[in-house]
């Protein structure tokens, strides 16, 4: 229904179960007051299509909402005079706050929840649609990682120092051959069983990483930013 009629029409009281969940059990006040790990939402401005970087200074129920905001699922969440749909459009996830704000650590570790390839070609309706979905919120990513590469080729040839911009050490964790077995439905799938076995494949493959690489965090890139996204 929502290829056909929009939530404006379908839900015109914008009714959202998840603002009144949210605020139950995430306390805002005390976020905001600061903790010694910085946070930051993203959500994509819809008048102008630029990215919002909401930090945990600043971020409330209505943040959350706009940072996964699907614009056929959900209307645009007003925030201050201004109306944001998901992040990912622009910013999945952004990378730029972890770099130009004060952030100590050089080490970035992206949690996959997009397979960046796939081995076969999508011919049916269905498979094209998830193909396009996956290929739109992963651009971001990529061309921020173009970005990394491009600096990080910089500082190792010499020609930009350190001081003047930050050489990131790049991980990943990916489970990549269980994602591409759930397409583009499995992301309105909100079973209880279902939530419990993506929470467990994300704990065994974060185990599996951690045991392999984490004496590399602080020293090296553990992924090869060319040849994973360029």
């Amino acid at each position: 229904m929502s290829r056909f009629l929009s939530p404006y029409q379908l839900n015109p009281f914008n009714y959202n179960p998840l603002r009144h969940l949210i605020r139950q059990v995430i306390d805002f006040e005390r976020l905001r007051q600061g903790s010694a790990i910085k946070l930051f939402l993203s959500a994509t401005n819809v008048r102008t299509g630029k990215i919002k970087v909401f930090t945990d200074k600043e971020i409330t129920a209505d943040c959350v909402l706009a940072s996964a905001c699907l614009p056929f699922l959900y209307q645009a969440v007003e925030i201050d005079g201004e109306h944001y749909w998901d992040g990912g459009y622009m910013g999945n996830p952004a990378l730029f706050p972890l770099i130009y704000s004060a952030c100590q650590s050089r080490d970035i570790v992206i949690v996959h929840v997009n397979p960046i390839e796939r081995p076969d070609k999508p011919t049916t309706a269905h498979e094209i649609m998830n193909r396009v979905n996956e290929i739109s919120f992963n651009s971001s990513l990529m061309r921020e990682m173009r970005a990394v590469a491009f600096v990080t080729k910089l500082i190792d040839d010499g020609k930009l120092s350190q001081g003047e911009a930050k050489r990131l050490l790049i991980h990943s964790v990916c489970a990549d051959d269980v994602m591409r077995g759930l397409g583009a439905a499995s992301k309105l799938n909100a079973d209880v069983g279902f939530l419990r076995q993506l929470r467990e494949v994300g704990r065994e493959r974060a185990r599996a990483w951690i045991a392999e690489h984490f004496d590399d965090l602080g020293s090296r890139s553990t992924v090869d930013i060319r040849a994973a996204y360029l």
